[in-house]
């Protein structure tokens, strides 16, 4: 399993993102990554399998997920769902970081979950229909969510280890959000090194210590996963895609692709594209 680093950008005229998640038709993986933003996945629909910290929740409609910042994870779909993505900038939550300028929600189920779903699924009809003052109505929603956040979900007892790991996945971030805006060029991990002023062995030890895989394996997937939305949504010979997402050649990708995918690219393309 591949992780990757994910920069989240809020939508322009509300001060977070959120969006239908883009595994609503199935047959989707989003592979093991983190960012700092703190993540809300609320299923209304269908059904969705969660791995966080490599543990497993199955998400029925009616509940969701609730992915704190660098919290590594992934998410499954394997049937057609309706599901809303908010994803929430950390800074949000300043005023209510413990001393080490940390904060962790639970997971656990509380008696306020029903409460936040109808929250997030009226904050999200109201943006859609984006009638006159809409943001005004989406943000008091917001802020009520916030609200139910800090005072019900929030754990104040957050262990060292977990605040320890927390700043080494944040420096490893500086790291991958430039692989991130660079994936298509040549990234040795030579080069890499010299740009961050590290040896080449030292960051090695830290891909597999922290995100706990290699760094070749995360370029790898980190080209794939722009790659495999080309496939699907242009009539791009395979061999331009590969070369235009990083790839030395078609069969360097097709060995990646087959790998994850269990097929090659030109038969996942026959099967797949609409």
């Amino acid at each position: 399993m591949e992780y990757s680093h994910e920069i989240i950008m809020p939508n322009d005229d509300i001060p977070f993102k959120m969006f239908v998640f883009e595994g609503r038709n199935g047959n989707y993986m989003r592979e093991k990554h983190w960012h700092r933003s703190i993540e809300i996945f609320a299923l209304f629909e269908g059904e969705l399998e969660f791995y966080v910290n490599e543990l497993r929740y199955s998400l029925k409609p009616g509940e969701f997920m609730l992915v704190n910042s660098n919290e590594i994870h992934s998410i499954h779909s394997p049937k057609k769902n309706m599901t809303i993505v908010l994803q929430i900038p950390l800074a949000t939550f300043e005023k209510y970081y413990t001393e080490e300028r940390f904060i962790y929600f639970s997971h656990s189920s509380r008696l306020q979950d029903e409460e936040v779903m109808k929250l997030i699924g009226d904050m999200y009809g109201t943006y859609a229909k984006k009638k006159c003052g809409y943001e005004l109505k989406v943000q008091s929603q917001f802020y009520m969510l916030i609200y139910l956040m800090v005072t019900k979900y929030r754990e104040t007892d957050v262990d060292g280890e977990m605040v320890k790991h927390n700043r080494k996945l944040n420096k490893l971030s500086t790291i991958t959000a430039y692989m991130k805006d660079n994936y298509a060029r040549d990234l040795s991990l030579d080069s890499l090194s010299q740009t961050f002023g590290y040896s080449p062995t030292y960051l090695s030890r830290m891909f597999q210590k922290y995100a706990r895989m290699n760094y070749k394996t995360y370029l790898d997937n980190l080209r794939l996963e722009h790659a495999y939305k080309d496939l699907v949504n242009t009539e791009q010979a395979i061999g331009e895609i590969a070369i235009q997402n990083g790839f030395p050649n078609s069969k360097a990708f097709s060995k990646v692709f087959q790998k994850k995918y269990g097929m090659l690219p030109s038969e996942f393309r026959k099967e797949y594209k609409v």
